[in-house]
């Protein structure tokens, strides 16, 4: 009778070691590697758009074989007015800026800052060999959106002149500093495009 119970308690024994045995055996499975999400083409909704005046901070411009990140923006009033300028920077570290302006018609110029002259002058003035004719100046009021190097709202006073073949010349100075100067071109609108960083424009 306890030869008996002695073998039962072993082959119960025997049985929990097998049991224990296959679920460690189960634990030590490898888990299946959880593959990762596939690379997205964030411009494959869309074709870009051409409407500048929808640019913001995290945008991208398409132009003159360049593709340039929409830095940061600064949104311009004075009296009845606005207009916009954005900074821009490419992967070469090439930066400008390009402002939107619609007085009436919509004119928008890439503009990127010269050390060639340092202040405004009289009426006209000569900068790298073209003429350049004042056209207007005053105080606008501005707020800052991204990075722009400035504060994040102030004013600006402004002078700007117009050359031939739709070239200018502008003056900024921001909240009573130093005077920036600016070379800058028109563009045609049909040779940019926008690719916008969000999925809530098309």
């Amino acid at each position: 009778m306890t030869e008996l119970l002695l073998v039962l308690i072993l082959l119960a024994l025997v049985g929990v070691g097998v049991v224990l045995w296959l679920r460690s055996r189960a634990n030590r499975r490898p888990v299946a590697a959880e593959r990762p999400a596939k690379p997205v083409d964030p411009l494959a909704d869309h074709q870009g758009i051409t409407d500048i005046r929808t640019v913001r901070a995290g945008d991208m411009i398409d132009y003159g074989d360049q593709l340039y990140f929409v830095r940061g923006s600064l949104r311009l009033t004075e009296g009845g007015f606005s207009w916009s300028e954005h900074f821009l920077d490419d992967a070469r570290g090439d930066r400008v800026w390009v402002s939107v302006e619609e007085d009436p018609d919509l004119e928008v110029y890439f503009w990127r800052e010269t050390d060639l002259v340092d202040a405004p002058g009289g009426k006209t003035m000569e900068v790298g060999g073209v003429t350049y004719t004042r056209d207007e100046d005053g105080t606008a009021r501005y707020t800052s959106e991204g990075t722009t190097t400035v504060a994040e709202r102030g004013s600006v006073e402004y002078v700007d002149y117009a050359g031939p073949g739709g070239k200018a010349l502008s003056f900024e100075r921001f909240d009573g500093g130093k005077w920036e100067a600016g070379l800058g071109e028109e563009i045609p609108l049909p040779a940019l495009r926008v690719y916008p960083a969000g999925s809530d424009r098309t």
